[in-house]
């Protein structure tokens, strides 16, 4: 089902970041890629195919499950913080300066002068995350910026009790399955944010736009 939601207001609005915020997806493939040339085009293929069917995973467990799974390569918690830096490296400064999906600015805008409070619930570690929110220039539209360890579902959670909204009254949008997930699990309305003229990956019942747009 394609089109907006049609619900007038919110309590609160939740974003993940890469694809919904910034168009960055594909700066964390080639970051994939990079960090596991060294094991061959084959397993480079595998795991481009699982960080493309596991958007919004924390990294940490992402990076796990392709060395020890598809690399075949044991890694200790010292060796997994190593490479989440050496990914961090990769992207961060790609991810500042990539450019933002149509309508998400206007959209920020739009719930700022509302005063509904957005959040960023995102799978990227909080504190690079809130760096790239920062220098974004994006912190003023948020009233939290979320990242791993924490799962998404967590941070909602814990968002939610803090504050007292009423599942029903927030949104959350994402592009991912593990969006569509948290927000079922924790009761909030969805919006999936799915690329033109690329098939859905929602389910048919979800409400789904190729740009990031309300009605407020």
């Amino acid at each position: 089902m394609t089109g907006t939601t049609p619900t007038p207001s919110w309590q609160a609005v939740f974003f993940d970041f890469d694809g919904v915020i910034a168009a960055s997806l594909e700066v964390k493939v080639r970051a994939f890629a990079n960090l596991f040339a060294p094991f061959g085009p084959v397993v480079q293929d595998e795991v481009i195919c699982y960080h493309r069917a596991n958007g919004g995973m924390p990294r940490h467990l992402k990076l796990r499950h392709c060395f020890e799974v598809i690399a075949g390569k044991s890694i200790n918690d010292q060796e997994l913080a190593q490479m989440g830096h050496n990914f961090a490296e990769l992207v961060l400064e790609e991810v500042v300066t990539a450019p933002l999906i149509p309508g998400a600015l206007s959209t920020l805008e739009q719930l700022l002068d509302s005063s509904i409070p957005a959040f960023v619930v995102s799978g990227t570690p909080q504190d690079e995350m809130r760096s790239i929110v920062d220098r974004k220039g994006l912190q003023p539209y948020f009233t939290e910026v979320h990242g791993s360890p924490r799962t998404k579902t967590e941070i909602i959670g814990d968002i939610m009790s803090r504050f007292h909204f009423t599942p029903e009254s927030c949104l959350f949008i994402g592009d991912a399955l593990a969006d569509y997930r948290a927000a079922i699990a924790t009761g909030l309305q969805f919006l999936g944010i799915s690329p033109q003229g690329q098939p859905s990956i929602f389910p048919d019942d979800v409400v789904i736009a190729s740009k990031v747009c309300l009605h407020i």
